[in-house]
């Protein structure tokens, strides 16, 4: 089984991933825009949004991802407080690490967290009916308004594999308050 260890940028905090993941895609929607533009304003964050505004996941079963070190660095953000969705946080160099859909069973790795130069390729991109209008992307890959059927069957899929479990994660030590908008 192929292992793969990702770290922030300072090297402090430490995920293996196993396996082959779910699926890689770039996301589009509103709150990833949202939550990638609060992150990349951080003190000392690097860059998080594609130049599209897309954000790049690599999707793995919460089975499959462990954290290894550094978990005391580990917060969570959510966009509001009622969030279904929360992003965890590398704080001690402000490195995000991935999206947990809470009742989900599957985790959005960002990908930026992979070198470049082994960075899994997306495979297809979904919400792009929240791009403004007129936005053009490439049609490199598919270009899926919402979530499509195929990624859909692709997380169900692993659901199946998991026997329908949700696992619980154990590495989350805070909350960042998400900062006042204008």
């Amino acid at each position: 089984m192929t292992t793969t260890t990702l770290t922030c940028h300072c090297r402090n905090v430490a995920f293996t991933v196993e396996a082959d993941p779910i699926m890689t895609v770039e996301c589009m929607c509103n709150s990833c825009r949202a939550a990638g533009a609060v992150f990349e304003a951080l003190p000392g964050a690097t860059k998080l949004l594609e130049d599209s505004g897309a954000t790049h996941f690599v999707l793995y079963r919460k089975d499959r991802v462990r954290c290894t070190s550094g978990a005391l660095h580990i917060k969570q953000f959510r966009l509001t407080p009622e969030s279904k969705t929360r992003r965890l946080l590398a704080t001690c160099c402000n490195t995000p690490l991935l999206l947990e859909f809470t009742s989900g069973h599957w985790l959005s790795m960002y990908a930026r967290t992979w070198p470049a130069e082994r960075r899994p390729s997306v495979e297809m991109r979904t919400m792009v009916s929240d791009l403004p209008e007129g936005t053009q992307l490439p049609d490199d890959v598919p270009n899926s308004k919402t979530q499509s059927p195929r990624f859909m069957l692709k997380l169900l899929g692993a659901w199946i594999a998991m026997g329908f479990r949700a696992p619980k994660l154990d590495y989350v030590h805070g909350i960042i308050e998400a900062p006042a908008r204008a």
